[in-house]
């Protein structure tokens, strides 16, 4: 079992930056990838980054280029910076954890993006 928690979602302008935090409740160093995904209101939940065990990243093509996850092995924590933030950016994200056959989540965050 992996419990994570997610935190640092909230309200900002657009333009403005959020950092997302996951932490989890065991090593991650040897998990196959860890993800942030984002779910709108009456929308599906939607692919944000990715990062491998290996270092591999992939992002949605609306976010490239404004947010960045990273991953800090010892402290068995994943980040999501999001800069420029855009109002289409508003939702639930959520952190995704996949060891070698299965796949947990967090409870989701909040964010808002005020115009």
């Amino acid at each position: 079992q992996v419990q994570l928690v997610e935190s640092g979602g909230g309200l900002v302008q657009v333009g403005g930056s959020l950092r997302l935090s996951c932490a989890a409740s065991r090593s991650i160093a040897s998990f196959n990838s860890m993800g942030w995904y984002r779910q709108a209101p009456g929308k599906q939940r939607d692919l944000v980054a990715v990062i491998t065990g290996g270092g591999s990243l992939n992002y949605a093509e609306s976010v490239k280029g404004r947010f960045t996850i990273s991953r800090d092995n010892a402290k068995n924590t994943v980040y999501l910076q999001m800069n420029s933030l855009k109002p289409e950016d508003t939702g639930v994200y959520y952190c995704n954890a996949r060891p070698l056959f299965t796949s947990y989540w967090g409870q989701g965050t909040q964010v808002t993006v005020s115009s």
